[in-house]
């Protein structure tokens, strides 16, 4: 008996080791906890072309002010981790409808470049001639709860835009 919860709760901390991993990263962590009931979005950013510089990312209003320099409610700096999708808590202020930017600073200048990264809730697509979805293309209705959102990054290559291809 003893040996056969020996291996249950081996088990159980196989399972249990890798999810502690991925925690939620950044100041808003603990409204992405489980059982929080506030108004959240998880963020999973994946894609990345290098594992350098700093990620930001920004939650914006149902409204006009989608992508206006500094009408942005929320923004979340952090730097690139080591590996993996990078999962980036945002909390937002009440339940509605939300759109979310993320950029990869590359080189971790601050301003954006040609070689950086960059996506948008419900990925949409992008193009060189074309790099700023609508915000309809992009809004997303959050609750009152944690909504978890995916966002591929998007880079320049050659004359067009998009998730880098990995062999």
């Amino acid at each position: 008996m003893f040996k056969l919860m020996s291996s249950i709760a081996a088990g159980a901390l196989a399972f249990a080791a890798p999810a502690a991993a991925q925690a939620a990263l950044g100041p808003d962590a603990a409204s992405c906890k489980t059982g929080a009931s506030s108004p959240a979005v998880l963020v999973s950013v994946s894609g990345f072309k290098t594992r350098g510089g700093n990620l930001r990312v920004q939650l914006y209003p149902g409204n006009s002010d989608f992508l206006v320099k500094g009408k942005w409610l929320r923004r979340i700096d952090l730097p690139v981790t080591g590996s993996g999708a990078m999962r980036v808590c945002v909390a937002v202020p009440k339940a509605g409808n939300y759109a979310i930017a993320v950029r990869h600073d590359v080189d971790g200048n601050g301003k954006s470049g040609m070689s950086d990264g960059g996506g948008f809730s419900r990925n949409p697509n992008i193009s060189l001639f074309d790099l700023k979805p609508k915000y309809n293309e992009v809004t997303i209705p959050i609750g009152n709860s944690v909504r978890p959102v995916n966002v591929i990054l998007n880079y320049k290559q050659g004359l067009s835009v998009g998730p880098i291809k990995r062999s």
